[in-house]
């Protein structure tokens, strides 16, 4: 399958790398191609500079925002919540109609320091103003209570027995991304948990709040939470 994931952070990275590992055709969207492939630094502590990652995935492809949303018959948002609507105008709305967009982002602000503030909560989320933006795009909300790790391979923890919440407003688009989410990184039907419509979005976002926390607490990321009951 091809697939188009926006956004060359952590997430973006980790999903393109598993991803290209199972043979997907993967191509990972940047806003300036050249920019990042030129890069030097590291974006982050713990991460490689894009080159180094990009040398040691070579099966994944670069593109622009566009270009990327052209490729994927998926579409991942891996982006920051705070640029993700930025980055889904650039990507095109002419090019994501009619796609599955799986939608990971978080509304997080750390303007004003650790831990972050939430810039949308209670009554909106991102994942409805993406939906409101791109009425044509079919907007999945899921993966985005969980890190990186824990996205691709939820074995890991607990052999699996944790839960993933999904919302959005097409009943066969949330089926496809339940296979998918099996298929690709192994979430069982049975922890893949359909809230609701869009709407329903509100809560795993606004759990952010409380993740960050037990991350702090915890000492580690690489946690899950499982409904009882």
């Amino acid at each position: 399958m091809k697939i188009g994931i926006l956004g060359t952070g952590m997430v973006g990275r980790t999903l393109s790398e598993h991803l290209g590992s199972l043979g997907e055709d993967v191509m990972i969207g940047t806003r300036d191609v050249e920019s990042t492939l030129a890069q030097t630094e590291a974006p982050r502590p713990w991460m490689q500079a894009f080159p180094e990652w990009h040398r040691a995935n070579p099966a994944v492809r670069v593109g622009t925002f566009a270009d990327t949303a052209v490729h994927g018959e998926v579409v991942i948002n891996a982006t920051a919540g705070a640029v993700s609507l930025d980055v889904l105008r650039e990507a095109g709305e002419e090019n994501l109609a009619g796609k599955i967009l799986l939608e990971l982002s978080n509304p997080l602000d750390a303007s004003s320091g650790m831990p972050p503030s939430l810039t949308v909560a209670n009554t909106d989320s991102i994942a409805e103003q993406i939906q409101r933006a791109f009425p044509a795009t079919k907007v999945v909300k899921t993966l985005n209570t969980v890190n990186a790790s824990v996205m691709v391979d939820p074995g890991a923890l607990n052999h699996g027995d944790h839960d993933i919440f999904m919302s959005g407003d097409d009943p066969d688009s949330k089926a496809e991304v339940a296979r998918l989410l099996g298929e690709w990184f192994g979430w069982a039907p049975e922890h893949v948990i359909d809230l609701g419509d869009i709407t329903t979005a509100r809560g795993p976002e606004m759990y952010l709040a409380l993740w960050l926390r037990l991350m702090s607490s915890r000492g580690t990321a690489t946690f899950n939470v499982k409904v009882v009951g």
